[in-house]
């Protein structure tokens, strides 16, 4: 496979690459990342994927043409655009950044600043042609009704599979939370009308701007990586990720956010579409490792176990699910006195 890649990116983007190593630990199992060198030593991140959309690698590019610091841009295919299409995938080569995981840290004031004025460039860019919506919570709500109904059956009907441990694990999760699962779908469906009125403007967001999409290079600087799922949605889209964070091992603290919103700049959120964006977000967090646990022929049993400790980790008491079922709290941000306040305008 990776000589054949190989002959793709030379083919594609006049770039000949003399290794390509396996990228391994992504959630997208769509994709396939490889860390490709040249033989001058200039190093590329390669990514062959069936998710997302187009918008993503097209986003990235007109925001690394507009100097959006943060953001690396994926090189121009020989045909156009940028990106190729292989195996009915899209082929991409972006310059490889040689930079910290902000999970592995230590991210401080500085980065969290950056961070802000980053995602604040990024929502004051000119949306372009056919950028897609944000995700409906439909798709993930049906998703979750189907699973309670094979996972916790109705009298009479076939039991899930007793014998799988790890099937056993979900279906004991699931039960515990069917309540609250039932009330998260609820939630979105009421508040759905509200979070999507179409009269109220979109901008360019990532969409998934967690902190493992973040880099943390010299000095203060970040860096967002990973654009697929790049829509036109509300601010509150990217910004629920730092209202507490989505990762239940990295929380945003307190302290953490009002560093981010002295980069990012005055914001007055609606509670409807933050609690909406987040809900739907849930949802996927729920649904999607579900179906992984239950791939028992297609996934190896450590990667199910994992998908089985998210879906434990969301169902928890400090999970997302129980952030998004509670009240969103104050939504009306200001930089403190004497803090930056950078214009979004760039």
């Amino acid at each position: 496979m990776e000589e054949k890649v190989r002959r793709w990116v030379r083919a594609d983007f006049g770039v000949g690459l003399v290794s390509l190593e396996d990228v391994a630990g992504g959630a997208d199992e769509n994709a396939r990342l490889w860390r490709g060198r040249t033989e001058e030593g200039a190093a590329y991140a390669v990514k062959l994927s069936g998710g997302g959309s187009t918008a993503g690698p097209r986003v990235a590019g007109l925001l690394a043409a507009e100097e959006v610091p943060g953001v690396p841009g994926p090189l121009p295919a020989r045909r156009g655009g940028w990106w190729s299409v292989r195996t009915g995938r899209r082929l991409s080569v972006v310059p490889w950044i040689d930079g910290t995981p902000a999970l592995e840290g230590p991210m401080g004031a500085g980065h969290w600043r950056a961070f802000g004025r980053l995602l604040a460039r990024v929502h004051a860019a000119p949306v372009p042609p056919g950028m897609p919506p944000a995700q409906s919570h439909r798709p993930m709500a049906d998703a979750v009704r189907a699973l309670e109904r094979w996972l916790l059956p109705a009298s009479g009907a076939a039991p899930a599979p007793a014998g799988d441990p790890l099937v056993r694990g979900l279906a004991d999760a699931w039960r515990e939370g069917s309540g609250r699962l039932a009330a998260l779908v609820a939630r979105a469906g009421a508040l759905r009308p509200a979070a999507t009125d179409p009269a109220v403007p979109g901008v360019i967001c990532h969409a998934d701007p967690h902190l493992g999409n973040v880099l943390l290079g010299d000095g203060d600087r970040v860096w967002l990586i990973d654009w697929d799922d790049a829509v036109c949605a509300a601010p509150e889209q990217d910004l629920l990720f730092v209202l507490g964070g989505v990762l239940p091992f990295a929380q945003v603290t307190d302290e953490q956010r009002t560093w981010f919103f002295e980069g990012y700049g005055p914001a007055d959120l609606d509670a409807d579409r933050l609690t909406y964006y987040r809900c739907v977000r849930a949802l996927e967090d729920v649904a999607v490792p579900a179906a992984q646990v239950l791939d028992r022929e297609g996934l190896p049993e450590g990667e199910r176990a994992g998908a089985l400790e998210i879906v434990r980790s969301v169902l928890s008491p400090t999970g997302l699910l129980d952030q998004a079922l509670a009240s969103p709290g104050q939504v009306s941000y200001r930089p403190s006195q004497g803090a930056e306040n950078p214009s979004r305008s760039g």
